[in-house]
């Protein structure tokens, strides 16, 4: 109840949270210990890609079908019906159906599903943008949501705003841009994550992309409201011009390396956004944080070593758990990223499952009684013959 009670006054005061917060902290539910040392900028930036790879060792290889503009309906269906979820995908005469690309990707790069959740997501980031852009207006203290320095998910402390201009701090890749053509390729391979071939897409690779739904119409808006739009990513700084490129390509306007763009310096534990996220709330009050993986939020999320389970209740049960959708807003990635790890025991607890009983046995048929003969009432001993 307290847990309950104490995340409930959270989020009631998360648009007006203070620069330094010291509630009572939320214990995780599971035990143990969480580890201090961080990933190196290499096993982050595996672990973030790497389950692509594996995606797609489990479903036969083929290319993914291209992308289209968000809220624009594509073709008419033969005949007027709609195709049921059983139903085969169409073929060209003579050859038959191409294969289907691993499940994470039909969702996220093909379904109306995965489109509308993103777009769910960026309604609601513009609706809190849209508000903080009237609370400047009107005068009023605006907060800060980057976790400063000395924070942590039991205490969350966060930078001051000051005057400072407001801005939303968004990740790009399947956040902002849908890497339609790397995936297109990716679903096509076997084998592990390959950072040279990923660094070859960033080179190449700009015109195959795609906006996420609901992204250039919300960051529009966004900057017509007076809040500037910021991207922090992990693709190397060495390929900014292309990422610029990139961004301009689906309709996500301009992007400046070091002030509106910050990207990632090769090197040790470069994978890591905090440093990066601090140097932008210096130059911005940071209203809004968006990104598909914890580590676009804090890096707190990310300190090696983390049990399944644990990690889970780092962003649900904890004092940061106020923060979603007030201020941090994620976006859907079944794809690749740190949130794709765990084993049947991590996933699904012991105390949690269940076992089919299997069908229930048919009853046994009740006999049907021998009618009496005519004009013998139905109780009566017939007379027992002598012969």
């Amino acid at each position: 109840m307290r847990r309950a009670v104490a995340v409930a006054l959270l989020l009631t005061a998360a648009p007006a949270m203070t620069g330094c917060i010291a509630a009572a902290a939320i214990p995780l539910a599971a035990g143990g210990v969480i580890g201090k040392k961080k990933m190196s900028g290499s096993e982050e930036r595996r672990a973030e890609r790497a389950p692509a790879a594996a995606a797609a060792q489990t479903a036969p290889a083929e290319a993914s079908t291209p992308g289209v503009e968000p809220f624009k309906i594509v073709g008419v269906v033969s005949g007027g019906k709609m195709p049921g979820p059983s139903d085969p995908a169409p073929t060209v005469e003579g050859q038959p159906a191409p294969p289907k690309p691993p499940a994470g990707m039909q969702y996220l790069y093909g379904s109306g599903e995965g489109a509308a959740i993103s777009i769910q997501a960026y309604q609601a980031l513009w609706r809190y943008l849209s508000d903080r852009a009237a609370d400047r207006k009107a005068g009023l203290d605006i907060r800060s949501v980057v976790l400063s320095p000395e924070a942590t998910l039991e205490v969350p402390k966060f930078v001051p705003c000051g005057k400072k201009p407001l801005a939303v701090v968004l990740d790009v890749d399947e956040t902002a841009l849908l890497n339609i053509g790397f995936e297109a390729d990716d679903a096509q391979r076997t084998g592990p994550y390959d950072d040279a071939r990923w660094k070859r897409w960033e080179q190449t690779g700009a015109e195959d992309v795609a906006p996420v739904p609901g992204a250039v119409e919300t960051l529009d808006g966004a900057r017509r409201a007076g809040v500037v739009v910021v991207f922090n990513s992990n693709r190397s700084q060495a390929n900014a011009a292309q990422t610029v490129a990139a961004l301009a390509h689906a309709g996500l306007g301009e992007a400046e390396l070091g002030k509106t763009l910050w990207l990632r310096v090769d090197g040790p534990n470069s994978s890591g956004k905090d440093t990066r996220r601090w140097e932008i709330a210096a130059k911005y009050c940071v209203v809004a944080l968006v990104g598909d993986q914890l580590g676009d939020f804090t890096d707190l999320f990310n300190p090696g070593g983390v049990p399944v389970p644990i990690r889970r209740n780092m962003a649900s049960q904890t004092m940061v758990a106020a923060m979603w959708g007030s201020g941090w807003f994620v976006l859907p990635n079944p794809v690749y990223g740190t949130g794709l790890h765990g084993s049947i025991d991590d996933i699904f607890p012991q105390d949690k499952r269940w076992t089919d009983p299997g069908p229930a046995p048919a009853p046994a048929p009740t006999p049907t009684p021998t009618p009496a003969p005519l004009g013998v009432a139905p109780d009566a001993t017939l007379p027992t013959s002598k012969d």
